[in-house]
Formats: structure tokens, sequence, C-alpha cells
């Protein structure tokens, strides 16, 4: 290289200097001398990065542009901090937006990075990736023949999704198997439904939350009151169900446990700046009217799940059964920039309202399930009972209780057949039955 052409490269990194130092000077100007301010500027930190800037415009093997350079330096400092903070360049700012907005063209999983690869934070419920065996805690090392490792998390989420007929191989390792699995799955479109409700023996409701977006809380206030119209009656208990449910946007999560307490604080997040130091509370009004509530969770339970559940939990309001949940408890802030693209920044830590962090811990069942799929015993033999004995006594005409219950209608909703299909929603069904029969009993001895 020329002394001309060196001495303009330097010019240039002097440029990029000075804009960085300008830049480091308006973040201190504007902190002040409060909280998070800083008595120096990283002169000699700089000074390095642009050194570093300067040896690759001139020494590498090809010729770089300036944007280039400075877009990868930002997503490598993003990079560094956590998981979930990143730079989103335009078109990754957009394709934020379009899965926000509840329908996008895809295979329909919630991920994040984990040591380099691609990480199934769940799978969503009625998509190509949930019906093709996907599940939560999957590592993804390959997208077709492309290996994972060193791409960005939006790079693979940009390989993953695609026109909607065509097809993708996904190479995953599993726990538990001891070679990596190879799943093919047709890309379609993405239309998230965020509510689902199903209604058991007449007057159980279950609702299903897959994700939380703007309007779920209404969709949750709607179902509870189609389930009531139904059931004929007040509801006596409700099975939430927030199994591989990622999270979603934070005040979605606030509003649907507001939706079952009366008063008491939610969740409150703490931040380095005022703005992320937040108190949610709720606000009189149950709309189940203290009738018990079991919330299902499981590994694939993430950020606004855990809100919702840790907030129930410490609020004595529900009990919680399942497995563990994944432990997502920062809250990110999209900062939009000028020039078309994004900052996800994660800004504060939440915390539930006995002060529990879940960051990296997960909420904790009251009541923990094994994963177990039952099988129906064949050619059973009935035990032997006093009815099946020579000369026995009759009950004296008078039919009892569980003769009566014996012979009862099967309504939409079978218990029973529940459990060979899904055993943990089985199982908390039961537990909801119990409770209602708890508070029932304690609603009559209070009368008596």
């Amino acid at each position: 290289m020329s002394a001309k052409g060196r001495n303009l490269l330097l010019l240039g990194a002097g440029a990029c200097l000075g804009v960085l130092l300008a830049l480091a000077h308006g973040v201190m100007a504007g902190r002040g001398a409060g909280e998070g301010a800083t008595a120096e500027v990283p002169l000699e930190e700089l000074r390095v990065f642009t050194d570093v800037f300067a040896r690759v415009k001139s020494d590498y093997v090809e010729p770089v542009e300036d944007r280039t350079l400075i877009e990868s330096a930002i997503r490598g400092m993003l990079s560094g901090l956590d998981p979930h903070s990143a730079y989103l360049g335009p078109d990754e700012f957009k394709e934020l937006q379009i899965g926000t907005r509840g329908e996008f063209g895809g295979l329909g999983i919630e991920v994040s990075m984990e040591d380099g690869f691609v990480k199934v934070v769940a799978p969503i419920d009625d998509t190509p990736a949930q019906r093709a065996g996907i599940r939560a805690g999957d590592l993804i090392i390959r997208i077709d023949d492309t290996p994972v490792k060193g791409m960005t998390l939006n790079e693979a989420v940009k390989l993953m999704r695609g026109k909607p007929g065509t097809k993708v191989t996904l190479t995953i390792v599993r726990e538990g198997q001891e070679r990596p699995l190879k799943i093919t799955i047709t890309r379609a479109v993405i239309k998230v439904k965020s509510v689902k409700t199903r209604l058991y023996d007449g007057s159980f409701g279950y609702v299903r939350i897959t994700h939380f977006q703007a309007k779920t809380a209404k969709g949750l206030a709607d179902a509870v009151d189609r389930l009531r119209r139904k059931a004929g009656g007040p509801l006596k208990g409700l099975v939430l169900d927030l199994r591989n449910n990622p999270g979603g946007v934070l005040n979605a999560a606030v509003d649907v446990a507001d939706l079952f307490l009366e008063q008491g604080l939610i969740v409150y997040t703490e931040g380095r700046v005022a703005d992320a130091r937040l108190r949610f509370s709720a606000t009189p009004g149950d709309i189940l009217e203290g009738a018990p509530i079991v919330v299902l969770v499981n590994g694939g339970s993430a950020s606004a799940s855990e809100i919702v559940a840790g907030a129930l939990q410490d609020q004595r309001r529900a009990v919680v059964v399942g497995r563990k949940t994944f432990g997502k408890g920062s809250v990110q802030t999209i900062l939009p920039l000028k020039n078309g693209a994004a900052l996800k920044l994660t800004t504060a830590r939440y915390f539930t309202p006995s002060g529990r962090s879940i960051q990296a811990e997960g909420i904790v069942p009251d009541i923990e399930l094994s994963r177990l799929r039952v099988a129906k015993v064949e050619d059973e033999i009935e035990p032997l009972k006093e009815r099946h004995l020579k000369r026995h006594l009759d009950n004296g005409g008078r039919e009892g209780e569980g003769a009566r219950r014996s012979g009862g209608e099967r309504h939409e909703g079978d218990v029973a057949a529940l459990a060979s299909r899904d055993y943990e929603l089985f199982e908390a069904l039961n537990i909801l039955k119990g409770l209602a029969i708890l508070q029932a009993r304690a609603a009559q001895a209070r009368k008596g």
C-alpha cells in the first residue's frame, strides 16, 4: 500500500476513533453524575478497537466495507453480554415484528442460543415442528447441511424460515439419545392461537395459553366466560396449561395473572435505570370467584409463563403442578435505531411477589410430576368385594353416593380417557377435583 493510501486509512481510523469518543462522551454526559455514571472514558480500549479496525481494513485478504466491520463489532459486543441481547438489522427487526403479530412462515418453534447451538425452548402448538416431534430442550446442530456452530441466532432462524410447503431437515441432539436425530419438517404459515379451551366432567375448565400476546388476557376472559355458559353455571375449578409456552409480552402476563387475583403484587422488575424498575399489582376482581386453580408447567414454560405461575404460586391462589420451568427471568427492551435496525437489550430482571428471581433457576412446582406414559392393563381381574360373597347383606334399599355416580353421563372431556393420552393433565385434573371437594366442604362447614 502507498504512503498516501495508508495515511488516508489512518485518517479514516482516526475519524472512527473520534466518533467513538464523541459517542462515549455523550453516553457519560447523558448519565451525568447519577447511577451508572463512569468517571473515565475507556480511551485505551477504544484505541485498541481503532487499531484492529485499521489492521483489518489494510491487511485482510479481501476488502471489507466499513459498515460491515462496524455492524460485526456491534453484534460481537452484544453477543458477549447474554443469550437474549442482540443487534437486529432492518430485515431481522421486520421479522421480529411479524412474529409478534401472531402469523408468520416457518416451523413453529421458540429458540434460544446455548453454547453456540440453537436450543428449542418450546414447540408451538399445532405447528409443523410439534407434529414432527420436536421437543423442548432439543439442541439443533445442523439446518439441512449447514452447521449451526458459528451462526448467530438470527441467522439460524432465517435459515429455518422459508416459503410454506418447502422442507427443511434439522439435525438435533436430544437428552437420552445416543445419536443425533434427523427430522424433516415441511414449512407452513404459522398462525399462533394463544388461547384454547375444553370442559371436563361438566364443570371443570381447561384453558391452554400457547403464547403471551397483546390480546391474550381478553381471549382468556372470553374463554372462561364460554366455559361458564357451557357448564350452565360457575366453574368448580380451572386448569391453566402453560406447558411449552415460551413467553411473550410482559404486560400480557401481568394481565392474565390479574384476572385471578383480587389484590397484591404480581411481579416487579429491577434494572440499572429508572425505567427498568417497575412494580405491577393486581386490581379487584377474580373471574373464577375464588374457585381453585391448577397451573400446569414444564421445562418449556419460560419468561411470561413463569411470571404467571410464580405470581399465582406466591399469592397462594393456585397450585403449580408439573416439572421445573425454563428459568428465563430477564426482561428485554426493543430499542429502534435510526437506520431501521433495532437493539434488543436485556434491561432488567423480574422477581415474583416473594422476591424470588427465576433467572437460571425456574419455578419449582408445588407437586412435581415425572414424564410418564400410562398404558391400560388388559384383562384385569376385578378384585373380590363384599357384593361378590354368598349371602351378603344388601344395603337396606338405600342407594349410596357411589351408586348414583357410577352410571353418570360422560361429558365433552372425559378425565379417565386422559390417563393414557396426557398423563400430566390427567393428574392436574385429579388434583383440581380434590381442591374443589375440600373447598366445598369448607364452605359447608362455615355455613353449618
